[in-house]
């Protein structure tokens, strides 16, 4: 499909999904909060249920495919052990798409998971001794997948007997572990690559911006706060045709994700979790609504007038207004109805630019208002990819989908600082945290490898 967006489009599409997610920190006063870690009081008490962060884009090494991340379990101290980092035996994670606009899932990638122990009542070690593959006998403690892909027309069991790799650990017990999370990236039939295991906590930005932003002077940036952590990740990458309404990419391009998490209760699977675009239950939701926003599906959103005013008017953008005398702009915010809850196109609202709304697949019916992450796979992988995204030009980056190295933080500091007005940077104005402690990998799964190096270090 064809792009037309000029300049003037860009700056306004990348400060106002800035504008949206961004009103990030200054309302929460929990420490320990990124992204959506820890975003609501009753996940506070369930972290192997947490979603932290979801990550959608094409592929920079396979243009033909898209690469979906979703993260779990957040601020894992590597050195938390002796039973470290599983994933929940009683549910269900899942990454979800919707391609056809009307805010249900049309794709769900659903793993669930089961134990391999034993250490019984023999020892309370992980391993014991250096473990150099997946089935090392050394290793006493392993958990093992079944991953299906549903649609309305049935299930398909595409992993039946996984293997998870395991936590990292440290250099005595896994040597190599690149090698170990090597052999756990597993095929799928008719095309694509899965895993399940533990990465790097690639999310970067500096959370002293909960003190009063940054100490109100700017005067608290430049330390990675979640440097040095682990996550959980489970990945695909499947060919955008997999993905696509109709099968048909070119037709119709553009995919809403969103990942949640069943967990199993005495009356069933409730939906306990759910992430789609970074920061929105943490910022936009208020206290009262953060449990309700974790159970609620996407197709609800329209429905529930007190989350959407909190789009239209968000209470950030206030804030910022009474802490730096940055004026906040005019409500109601139609811009960021239209990055949250329909995409961005030219029919949608405001922002005069086709990028990534289910509207503009040739055949999607009706559109519902809902949040999720939009992504556009006709889009190619930039060759130098901008930390900005969209608010720098980088149609590739975040807020069509997320890549790993999007700067989050510092494009909705920008942009609440009025650049959609302006069309320039406010200089001086960044949490001084542009990158990722560790480089990104180059190839699936892109996220790197967990660090086996305590966070605390003398």
């Amino acid at each position: 499909m064809e792009l037309r967006i000029n300049r003037r489009a860009l700056v306004g599409l990348g400060v106002a999904a800035a504008l949206t997610a961004s009103s990030f920190a200054v309302f929460r006063t929990e420490t320990g909060a990124a992204s959506s870690h820890r975003e609501a009081p009753a996940i506070l008490a369930d972290p192997l249920n947490d979603n932290t962060d979801v990550y959608a884009f094409v592929s920079p090494d396979k243009a033909d495919t898209v690469t979906l991340l979703a993260n779990w379990i957040p601020f894992q101290e590597p050195h938390g052990g002796p039973n470290f980092y599983p994933f929940a035996t009683k549910s269900r994670y899942n990454i979800k798409i919707d391609n056809n606009g009307d805010a249900k899932p049309d794709i769900t990638y659903q793993w669930t998971f089961r134990d391999e122990d034993r250490r019984g009542t023999t020892t309370f070690l992980y391993n014991n001794g250096p473990v150099t593959s997946l089935d090392d006998q050394n290793l006493l403690y392993r958990q093992r997948y079944t991953l299906k892909r549903i649609t309305p027309g049935g299930s398909k069991t595409l992993i039946s007997n996984g293997i998870v790799a395991p936590s990292n650990v440290g250099p005595a017990s896994m040597p190599d572990y690149g090698t170990l999370r090597k052999q756990a990236i597993t095929d799928l039939p008719g095309g694509g690559k899965t895993l399940a295991g533990q990465s790097d906590e690639a999310f970067f930005l500096d959370l002293r911006v909960f003190d009063l932003l940054y100490g109100g002077d700017l005067s608290e940036v430049g330390q990675d706060t979640t440097r040095g952590y682990n996550v959980n990740t489970l990945a695909v990458q499947v060919p955008a045709s997999d993905l696509a309404l109709k099968g048909d990419p070119k037709r119709n391009p553009v995919i809403g994700v969103w990942s949640t998490t069943d967990k199993q209760g005495p009356k069933g699977f409730v939906q306990v979790s759910r992430l789609g675009n970074p920061l929105v239950n943490e910022v936009v939701a208020p206290a009262g609504l953060k449990d309700a926003f974790n159970a609620l599906p996407p197709a609800k959103d329209a429905d529930v007038p007190a989350l959407v005013k909190r789009v239209t008017d968000p209470e950030v953008a206030r804030l910022l207004e009474s802490i730096y005398g940055i004026k906040a702009p005019a409500t109601p915010r139609d811009d960021l109805v239209e990055i949250f809850l329909t995409g961005i196109a030219k029919g949608n609202g405001p922002i005069m630019a086709d990028l990534n709304s289910q509207t503009l697949n040739k055949d999607a019916g009706k559109l519902r208002p809902a949040e999720m992450l939009r992504l556009n796979m006709s889009i190619p992988p930039t060759k130098d990819p901008n930390r900005l995204g969209v608010l720098a030009g980088d149609l590739q980056g975040f807020p069509n989908g997320r890549r790993l190295s999007d700067d989050v933080v510092d494009i909705e500091l920008q942009a609440l600082a009025g650049a959609a007005q302006s069309g320039k940077l406010v200089p001086g104005l960044t949490d001084k945290v542009d990158k990722n402690d560790k480089p990104f990998l180059a190839s699936f799964p892109y996220i790197p490898l967990p660090s086996n190096v305590a966070v605390n270090q003398r």
